[in-house]
């Protein structure tokens, strides 16, 4: 078959490249000009399936209004009166029960703990460099109270299966041995050794590479105006400059542009972009330096260890499409990697950077079929594109190719919304 994917970030490269292994012909039509240079380029690098909750949870509503009246709030909204934002924000918060963010939440974890193997295969597969690291990540809590609040996460992850070790302040600091010099700051932890970390960007556009090799065509700085389509299906992909694309089936990969081309076709797709930022630093004192993913509670900021870097990702808003970088939101990411590991990294020369995650109201991503025979959707990520990019694409492909998933597919289509 001849097959378009929309996006060439990490869903949509992972994407191409499961269709070019069964050895379909692919082209993968972006904007930008290379792979992963918007959401995936800047992310906070973690690969954590164990860390995948939706953001729409039970006390949620109450701390955002807590949030907003502090100096380093982990969240900012922006008021609108923008009917999509509203609707958005209604459908977010009937998701803050305690059943729906069970339900929420098994979901998000079958996704990304599949991604997990399916990248683990990639890399066994391929030789890209993208300073992998498979220390697990560490939730560390500042208070008793922490504590005790994720039991109701704890006892998810037990009914998923998901490993996790319950620490002490000073199993804290034997996981990550540079919090031994802030450890009266932290109580305990959470850590998911199942977890892994990875510079999303070099895996991206080492995997595109990969792509290339196989056969696919990346046809790069190319805007897209429309989906055409009729009788239910999709006719071709109308660019800017008036080109038409055809092909047999089509992949809408576009994270947060995503409801831009879906909209228009009748397809309800309540994906609103959540804007991130974050600090990539130089390390210059190994000791200082977290040796994985340290997770702080309190702050909603993780700070993650590349081979000869850290990243250091945090502060969420809900400001629409604005990509201006703000100097005064990397408070929160220069508070918390000085407070925890001050001296590891060089502040100074941090490279300071903002995208846009596709978050549905519920958490969990949009995958597979439409209702028009030929579309597919591989779109929704949120905060978690990089954890769940692969097995997304595995997933998809699978249902693309008619073969029957690994894992269970309830819960994860669009009709959830449609």
């Amino acid at each position: 078959m001849n097959i378009i994917v929309l996006g060439s970030g990490v869903v949509g490269v992972t994407t191409a490249y499961y269709l070019a292994k069964e050895g379909h012909a692919v082209t993968v039509v972006d904007r930008q000009p290379a792979a992963a240079l918007e959401t995936s380029y800047g992310n906070a690098g973690q690969i954590s399936p164990g860390y995948s909750s939706p953001w729409a949870a039970p006390g949620v509503p109450l701390k955002a209004i807590k949030w907003m009246m502090q100096d380093l709030a982990p969240l900012r909204v922006k008021p609108s009166l923008d009917p999509v934002f509203l609707k958005w924000m209604f459908q977010m918060l009937r998701n803050c029960s305690q059943d729906a963010y069970r339900i929420n939440k098994s979901r998000m974890l079958r996704v990304a703990e599949y991604s997990r193997d399916c990248l683990n295969e990639i890399t066994a597969d391929n030789a890209i460099d993208y300073d992998r690291r498979s220390g697990g990540t560490l939730q560390v809590f500042r208070s008793d109270k922490q504590v005790e609040a994720a039991q109701a996460d704890i006892a998810i992850l037990e009914e998923c299966g998901v490993r996790y070790e319950s620490l002490s302040q000073a199993e804290c600091v034997t996981a990550e041995p540079a919090l031994a010099h802030v450890k009266e700051k932290i109580v305990g932890g959470l850590r998911l050794p199942g977890d892994a970390t990875g510079d999303c960007f070099k895996f991206t556009q080492g995997l595109a590479a990969v792509c290339e090799s196989l056969g696919v065509v990346f046809k790069y700085n190319t805007e897209i105006a429309s989906l055409q389509h009729t009788a239910g299906n999709i006719t071709g992909v109308k660019l800017n400059n008036g080109e038409l694309m055809t092909a047999d089936r089509y992949v809408v990969a576009l994270g947060s542009y995503s409801p831009m081309l879906l909209n228009p076709l009748g397809i309800k797709s309540p994906i609103y972009p959540v804007k991130g930022y974050s600090l990539t630093l130089p390390i210059i004192d190994e000791s200082r330096a977290p040796v994985s993913t340290v997770m702080d509670e309190t702050y909603k900021v993780a700070v993650t260890r590349f081979d000869d870097r850290i990243r250091v990702g945090g502060t969420a808003e809900l400001t629409g499409y604005d990509l201006s970088l703000k100097p005064d939101r990397r408070k929160n990411a220069d508070f918390v990697v000085t407070d925890l590991f001050n001296g590891g990294g060089d502040l100074e020369k941090a490279e300071f950077w903002t995208g846009l995650r596709p978050m549905t109201p519920d958490g969990t991503p949009m995958l597979g079929a439409t209702q028009y025979g030929n579309l597919f959707l591989n779109t929704g990520h949120g905060t978690l594109g990089w954890t769940m990019a692969a097995g997304s694409a595995r997933y998809v492909c699978d249902v693309m190719t008619g073969r029957t998933p690994d894992i269970d597919p309830a819960g994860l289509g669009v009709e959830r919304y449609n």
